[in-house]
């Protein structure tokens, strides 16, 4: 297994990237494709419209009939006939005549004009059939075409939808719209969650002496299926080698019999003497230990950054494997950091890596010297550009210093961050009014 000199965030984003690529592609029906990301591009087999379409309820007219036309001086013309939207067409007006025509039907062949009904004597169109209709029309105003031209909006070739978006409402609307009913995108990732320790009771269960709720497990799986992945959780791995080989393998067939694109563990990765996914990496390297041909491509590193400065990664029987540390924090800011991206790239996001954005800090706190600094924040400006530390402030005890909710084990503040800011290494403090950078959170 490797060790190497302290790495940058970035460093370690990069390799945590190198180790997945996209997944398989395949058609899907559009009902089944929002969320999911595009990987071919939807190019229309239709026109848009597909023909001259009214924009208008009113008369379908040629324009020869109706020129000069006023409310003072009208065309009086002779209906001959209606369209209704999905109609074929049909016969158009010949010279003096008019077709009543409803918005979206095809106009007409001869006519050019549609002249809404507003601006004739008819005034509105009666519901029902067209027993009622008029069987003269005179056309007060025809200054507008009103008629929306065949491929006025797309044609037939035309990109409409390209590769690497991630599929919303809208885009599958305008597939349908461009005349197809699936469209191709990647598998959704496959990604099992493991969370280590001996301490770790299933949450909802009496955690006893000694003992603390599991909520890594349910953190890291339910932020990857957020981020589009199906997810298998296997919480609570107790803190002995054999016990973690046997999750890590149980777990390979855990999607009915396939095989998951990633693994992602929270703990055991620090310097504790039952840091077991640390024991087991070591044991890459060790001649002997039953799980010595598992894993391949080991690495623990140290990255500088606060919290989450322990990680590791490499492949467990090929199997790509992020290995985050255990405080709740520690393990957020490094899924945020390096397993969303990794989740991006294996949808078939061509571009994983998350800008950060400009804020100005509400108030100021301490920073470490040479590592980055992540703190969860929240914003308090109604124009949304103020920062502060998130985290409950509570009344301190008789003989307690009153603290914020900035340490890797404060869960209470990923309940009111709604961002992460990202200190730079050089910085030792944040002063009201310095401007920071943040990482926004879904």
């Amino acid at each position: 297994m490797t060790r190497e000199p302290r790495r940058t965030i970035a460093q370690h984003a990069d390799d945590a990237l190198a180790l997945v690529r996209p997944t398989p592609t395949a058609p899907v029906p559009l009902d089944a494709a929002v969320g999911s990301v595009l990987a071919a591009d939807v190019v229309s087999a239709l026109d848009a419209p597909p023909f001259d379409a009214s924009a208008m309820d009113g008369y379908a007219v040629r324009s020869a009939d109706v020129a000069g036309a006023t409310t003072v001086s009208p065309v009086v013309l002779r209906v001959v006939g209606d369209v209704a939207a999905g109609d074929p067409g049909g016969a158009g007006p010949g010279p003096g005549e008019a077709v009543r025509i409803m918005t979206g039907a095809p106009v007409p062949a001869g006519a050019d004009v549609v002249v809404p009904v507003e601006r004739t004597s008819t005034g509105r169109f009666a519901p029902g059939a067209t027993g009622g209709a008029p069987t003269t029309v005179a056309i007060h105003d025809a200054s507008r075409r009103h008629v929306r031209p065949r491929g006025e909006d797309v044609r037939r070739g035309d990109v409409v939808v390209a590769a690497g978006v991630v599929l919303t409402a809208r885009h599958v609307s305008v597939a349908a719209a461009a005349g197809h009913a699936t469209v191709t995108v990647h598998r959704a990732p496959r990604v099992a969650v493991l969370s280590t320790g001996s301490e770790l009771v299933a949450a909802g269960t009496a955690p006893g002496p000694g003992r603390i709720p599991d909520s890594n497990s349910v953190l890291l799986a339910a932020s990857a299926r957020a981020a589009g992945a199906d997810v298998v959780r296997r919480g609570g791995v107790g803190d002995a080698a054999g016990a973690l080989v046997t999750a890590l393998d149980g777990v390979l067939a855990a999607f009915d019999g396939a095989a998951p694109d990633l693994l992602v563990s929270t703990g055991g990765v620090s310097a504790g003497a039952f840091d077991v996914v640390r024991e087991v990496l070591d044991g890459a390297t060790r001649a002997g230990t039953p799980w010595e041909s598992a894993v391949t491509d080991a690495r623990l590193v140290a990255v500088g950054m606060q919290p989450g400065k322990p990680q590791g990664l490499a492949r467990w029987r090929g199997i790509p494997w992020l290995a985050l540390p255990g405080n709740p924090v520690s393990a957020f800011v490094s899924f945020e950091l390096f397993v969303r991206p990794a989740l991006d790239r294996l949808r078939g996001v061509p571009e994983p890596r998350r800008a950060l954005v400009g804020r100005v800090a509400g108030e100021g706190w301490p920073s470490p010297a040479g590592r980055e600094q992540l703190v969860l924040v929240r914003h308090t400006a109604p124009d949304g550009t103020e920062v502060v530390p998130a985290g409950r402030a509570r009344e301190p005890r008789p003989g307690e210093t009153p603290t914020r909710g900035s340490g890797s084990h404060r869960v209470s503040a990923l309940a009111h961050a709604d961002a992460v800011a990202v200190v730079p290494a050089d910085v030792t403090a944040v002063e009201p009014g310095d401007a920071v950078r943040v990482l926004l959170l879904d």
